[in-house]
């Protein structure tokens, strides 16, 4: 394929979205404050909020606090509820003493950490009328997707297999994130006992996506330069959508014994694992991380029992600074994420993808 279709397709997704370049922020619950978003939509992207830990009235909050920035888009993501868990008392006793091994003690009712309101965050991100909302874990319902329409405000869809991408398409959505298993963070599979079995990479999935649907692609996982930004364009991608790259620029403030773990990251490095949340996620390979894969270590609590129960560890390993029982998502590209401003990155990238296409 000729440059002049690839960056036709990418610009009409600037036009139709009110972007100039076709890279959006990823939505990294928990590092994702409003001035990287801010910077990102500034450099002519659009900017993210992860919003899965979020109250009804933080997503409100993050809006107003990003609007007084910038005057770019931005997407707020939700995570479509997973069915009640499974409750093991036995189990998660196990799962508390070996956590104790990485951090402080761990009360029985930690388990009983629950999810977010999500109707009454989805009502908040319509009321705070981003320029996109963006799902993951599965769809929106009917009534929802019609009352983003009704207010219009995009809708992305995170899918992580071609069923997904067509079920979201029959939904609604305006476009889909392809996914690939190269990114960090939890993976987005509806079904999360399957995630472990569907684990495309993005040079696979993204064509196949792109081949068969009718709405535009945006290609997520292991893009951290022009190089991949060209790549994905070329695969058929119409954006791109960049999340561990950011992560060690100084708007992210992220801790920095994650931030300067990311250079030294090889791909090998950056496992899948499930011993953070019980929802697949892709983390770099820590202590904890590589004890808890162990064949004597207890399985992971389903979602958000897990989440609950290491809650205190990651607490205190966060304000230590300790990486080693640190909850650090990373994708893995992460050795090319580079300690420069956000608006520099999405600048330095674009121009090295037009020279590559060009």
């Amino acid at each position: 394929m000729s440059p002049a279709p690839v960056l036709s397709r990418a610009e009409a997704f600037c036009r139709r979205f009110g972007l100039s370049r076709p890279i959006l922020m990823g939505p990294m619950a928990g590092a994702c404050p409003p001035a990287l978003a801010a910077a990102v939509a500034d450099a002519g992207g659009m900017g993210a909020m992860g919003a899965v830990l979020s109250r009804p009235g933080d997503i409100g909050d993050w809006m107003t606090a990003f609007r007084t920035r910038s005057g770019g888009p931005a997407q707020v993501n939700l995570w479509v509820p997973d069915p009640p868990p499974h409750r093991d008392a036995q189990a998660e006793a196990a799962t508390r003493a070996f956590l104790e091994r990485w951090g402080p003690a761990v009360p029985a009712a930690a388990g009983d950490d629950a999810p977010a309101d999500f109707d009454a965050q989805f009502d908040a991100l319509v009321a705070a009328r981003p320029a996109a909302a963006s799902s993951i874990m599965g769809l929106f319902g009917d009534a929802q997707v019609r009352r983003l329409k009704e207010a219009g405000i995009a809708w992305f869809a995170c899918a992580t297999t071609l069923d997904e991408a067509l079920r979201a398409q029959a939904a609604g959505a305006d476009a889909v994130v392809a996914q690939g298993a190269e990114a960090g963070g939890h993976r987005g599979a509806f079904d999360a006992d399957a995630a472990e079995r569907r684990l495309s990479g993005l040079f696979s999935l993204l064509p196949r996506l792109a081949d068969r649907l009718d709405v535009p692609v945006i290609a997520a996982g292991g893009i951290a330069d022009g190089r991949g930004i060209a790549a994905a364009l070329l695969l058929g991608a119409s954006a791109v959508q960049i999340g561990t790259a950011f992560l060690r620029t100084p708007e992210a403030a992220i801790p920095p014994a994650w931030a300067d773990a990311l250079a030294d990251a090889e791909p090998e490095d950056c496992w899948p694992t499930r011993a953070f949340s019980g929802r697949l996620g892709r983390a770099l390979a820590t202590g904890y991380v590589r004890a808890a894969a162990a064949a004597d270590a207890p399985p992971p609590r389903p979602y958000p029992v897990q989440r609950g129960l290491t809650a205190p560890m990651r607490r205190q390993a966060a304000a230590e600074g300790r990486l080693e029982a640190m909850q650090a998502w990373t994708g893995q590209s992460a050795w090319l994420a580079r300690p420069a401003p956000a608006a520099e990155l999405v600048e330095t990238w674009w121009r090295d993808a037009v020279r590559l296409l060009a």
